[in-house]
């Protein structure tokens, strides 16, 4: 039996919508079989039970619903082809049909356009997203259609995030109590001075992603705002005018905002060639507006969703909106921390230095970003004109990839960073600050120096793994060769037979 299209792929082939990218594809076949892509993607082949009943729109959408990865960016691209009348008769033909249901919602939801029906839908309520298969956010009744709606967010910007095995396993961890132990592990003293280290490197680490070295008077101000985390409501820290504060208190004065960008910016490289390499295409400015106001109400309808789904569908969705010119990056790793605070896996004025982590994962950071824009691009299409400016020409076409993301690959990478950063980055810290803490103690019982002169031969120790370097000498001229050589002694007992116990 020769393979045939079903679902989303059927209808992709039907309308013509080459340039989505379906993350799951379905075929009839004679032999059920399922492959895994390189780039990710499924390819699954269902036996001849599980054809459409008819080869048409409405059945291939039902199939879709059924089996293929809700993707409401590509849906929304469908019912631009098809009209109210089309799904009001398909409604009729089965009026209390859990799927007849759910198409007449997502089509009102997704286009603005209202079904007319002939009668009231009856039957019981039915959930919109399967728990099993999707995370969910607080259900809104819709009584027109006896649906629950449980998306994560409303029409203006809705993302979805798949239950993977990939989340599944990281989720599993209660981090709320690994932080609690982490924290019971070590003393108050040696624990606060962790904490101050820690929003310390954050801010270093959050600038050098952005290739920037910061003025002092800058760290201290993003310090501030990493301070802050958790402490507005949701609705008061994503407006306009408060996000417009934070961004203009973390970038160069020259490059503050008055409010959000009202022109078209894109992310590219200069090649060799001096022709400009595009990566990355923000959303168009007429609709970031109302793509933020989307992003703020999803803050509202994922409350008691995970966590680490909320600090993912509110950090990126902020970083693909892209509402500012500079600063984006640091405040979306800002909100990180903020929703992590909020829902009570950190603990205010704790801080998790994943920016410390990504910096040093950059091509896993990186490809978390091209997940999303590398789609994006093939999508869209523009024209650019020769001072620079870009325009989008296709903007009804690409609105609903901005709108309805699916960041489930940018999910998995945050609960892996996150995970990471308190499982090993975190005691590692503490146990290098508890370390140097003995190193200085000991040190100081062998010579009583000024702490500058202290903590200056502990930094020349550890950057020569114990060996005190002799083009320092000079430095320290006071102390004798015996001396010197009893603190490499303690450097070396203290961080590597310690590190071996």
């Amino acid at each position: 039996m020769k393979l045939q299209t079903a679902g989303s792929l059927w209808l992709q082939e039907h309308f013509k919508l080459t340039r989505f990218v379906l993350t799951h594809r379905s075929y009839i076949g004679q032999n059920a079989r399922l492959e895994l892509t390189p780039s990710g993607e499924v390819n699954q082949v269902y036996g001849p039970k599980y054809a459409p009943a008819t080869d048409t729109v409405m059945a291939h959408l039902e199939f879709s619903l059924k089996y293929d990865d809700l993707d409401l960016a590509f849906l929304k691209a469908v019912f631009n082809h098809v009209s109210y009348e089309e799904i009001a008769a398909y409604v009729a033909g089965s009026p209390t049909g859990k799927y007849a249901r759910k198409i007449g919602f997502l089509y009102e939801f997704l286009t603005g356009r209202q079904v007319a029906l002939a009668e009231a839908i009856g039957g019981n309520y039915v959930d919109l997203l399967e728990e099993e298969k999707y995370f969910t956010g607080k259900i809104v009744k819709v009584r027109k259609w006896r649906i629950n709606n449980n998306l994560l967010g409303p029409a203006a910007f809705c993302p979805i995030v798949r239950k993977t095995s990939a989340l599944a396993e990281v989720l599993q961890h209660d981090l709320r109590q690994q932080v609690a132990q982490l924290k019971e592990s070590y003393d108050l003293v040696t624990f606060s001075r962790a904490i101050q280290y820690l929003y310390s490197k954050e801010t270093r680490s959050s600038y050098e992603i952005e290739k920037e070295k910061p003025s002092p008077e800058r760290m201290g101000r993003f310090i501030a705002l990493l301070s802050r985390a958790g402490g507005d409501p949701s609705e008061q820290l994503l407006g306009e005018e408060n996000l417009t504060q934070l961004q203009n208190a973390i970038v160069d004065p020259r490059f503050a905002a008055s409010g959000y960008r009202d022109f078209q910016n894109y992310i590219g490289q200069t090649l060799p060639n001096y022709v400009e390499l595009i990566h990355f295409i923000c959303p168009p400015p007429s609709i970031v507006p109302s793509l933020m106001e989307g992003l703020k109400e999803t803050a509202t309808k994922s409350e008691g969703a995970s966590a680490l789904v909320r600090a993912a569908i509110i950090s990126f969705g902020f970083v693909f909106i892209h509402p500012f010119e500079d600063g984006n990056g640091r405040l979306h790793r800002f909100l990180i921390h903020d929703m992590l605070v909020r829902d009570g896996v950190v603990p205010e004025g704790l801080i998790i230095p994943v920016s410390a982590h990504m910096l040093s994962h950059m091509r896993d950071y990186d490809k978390t970003l091209e997940n999303y824009s590398k789609p994006l691009m093939q999508l869209v299409q523009y024209t650019k004109a020769a001072n620079g400016e870009l325009e989008v020409t296709n903007k009804e076409e690409v609105e609903g990839y901005f709108r309805y993301p699916d960041l489930t690959d940018q999910t998995v990478f945050l609960a892996q960073t996150i995970q990471a950063t308190i499982t090993n980055d975190m005691p590692q810290e503490l146990a290098f600050i508890q370390r140097y803490d003995e190193t200085k103690r000991e040190l100081q019982q062998i010579v009583d120096m000024p702490d500058k002169e202290l903590n200056l031969m502990i930094l020349f120790l550890h950057q020569n793994k114990g060996v005190f370097p002799k083009r320092r000498r000079k430095d320290f001229a006071k102390l004798t060769n015996y001396e010197i050589e009893r603190m490499e002694q303690v450097y070396r007992e203290v961080f590597e037979l310690a590190a071996d116990n």
